[in-house]
């Protein structure tokens, strides 16, 4: 259905030029509307709560409060639709952005160089970014499921997938969170994500996660215990030795999921796990269809406690999802499934 009212946007930056500059890409939209300005963190949660915006441009460095604390002010008192924009050069821009995103916003992109085609590349990429982010619902409630019941074939786990775009990173964070130090598998990750941000994110997955989170090297061993992600604009792969493959990311999507998962059924077959997880779209639906097909086992997060329900939609709708996982559960999931496979093979 399209949409008739213009997208109400709230600009929030602590640079005068930076402010001008956005508000005037995005005005040229006919389809956005800026309807106010913000100095500072402060400024940001007071026009928040006042205009009430569809959707806030958030830079991460401002004076009073950053775009950190900003976010989780608003996110608890008048919800809305954040994009975090950062210097992607800065680590700590990069780490406060990611904290941001656990905190509620959904999108993060980088700030652009001083010229003048980047300025307009970047003003492209939020319009973009602005009107994928209208859509996605504002409120959302989680609730705890029971866990779920999973066929443990024999062989063991031989490696986890686990995919995801918009949403992603506080959701896999979760996940991390939830998994033992000594896993007996390696887990690799494709989660959408502009050039320049793989460190930050593997940097903050780091934090969370009691197992060594890196980026894969072309070649190396997929370790048991260990959680791998692609260099910037690659795609990861497991090939038939068990090694890690980060070829240059050539379709839509980067890192891809399909191919992730694709490579999963190819390589172990019904050893492999896929997971997918919050995101708009429908990559990851093939890959996972394929580890079914294998006799692996098939995941997909549950609509209640994905941001957005397009990339889990459509596993499910094309039969490859076994079962739909409330994010809460997928860790205990994983950690019982690879169990319980261990258990059958040393039987």
């Amino acid at each position: 259905m399209t949409r008739r009212q213009p997208i109400r946007i709230l600009v929030a930056d602590d640079s005068l030029t930076m402010r001008n500059a956005l508000m005037a890409l995005l005005a040229q939209e006919q389809d956005l509307r800026i309807i106010g300005e913000a100095r500072d963190g402060v400024e940001a949660v007071e026009k928040a709560r006042e205009l009430r915006p569809d959707v806030i441009t958030m830079d991460v460095n401002m004076p009073r409060l950053d775009g950190l604390g900003a976010t989780a002010a608003i996110m608890a008192e008048s919800p809305a639709r954040v994009l975090m924009v950062c210097a992607v050069s800065e680590d700590r821009q990069l780490d406060l952005s990611f904290r941001a995103m656990a905190a509620g916003a959904l999108e993060v992109i980088s700030k652009p160089g001083p010229a003048q085609d980047e300025l307009h590349r970047f003003g492209r990429r939020v319009a973009e970014a602005v009107r994928l982010m209208a859509e996605v619902p504002v409120v959302r409630r989680h609730k705890s499921g029971h866990g779920a019941a999973s066929r443990a074939a024999g062989g063991g786990v031989g490696a986890i997938g686990l995919v995801a775009s918009t949403g992603g990173p506080p959701a896999l964070s979760v996940v991390l969170r939830g998994l033992p130090a000594d896993l007996p598998a390696p887990v690799l990750i494709a989660q959408h994500i502009a050039a320049g941000f793989t460190a930050g994110l593997t940097r903050w997955l780091s934090e969370v996660s009691a197992l060594r989170v890196q980026v894969a090297r072309e070649g190396d061993a997929a370790k048991a215990g260990n959680v791998y992600l692609p260099p910037d604009g690659c795609d990861l792969e497991l090939d038939e030795a068990a090694r890690l493959r980060t070829p240059r990311s050539s379709g839509l999507h980067c890192p891809s999921a399909n191919r992730l998962l694709h490579s999963l059924a190819e390589s172990i077959g019904a050893r492999a796990v896929g997971v997918v997880m919050t995101g708009m779209g429908d990559d990851g639906a093939q890959g996972l269809l394929a580890i079914r097909r294998a006799g692996g086992a098939a995941f997909a997060q549950d609509e209640t406690t994905s941001v957005v329900f397009g990339m889990p939609g459509a596993a499910r709708a094309c039969g490859a999802a076994e079962t739909l996982l409330p994010l809460e559960d997928i860790a205990p999931m994983l950690a019982g499934l690879c169990s319980a496979r261990r258990t059958n093979r040393e039987r």
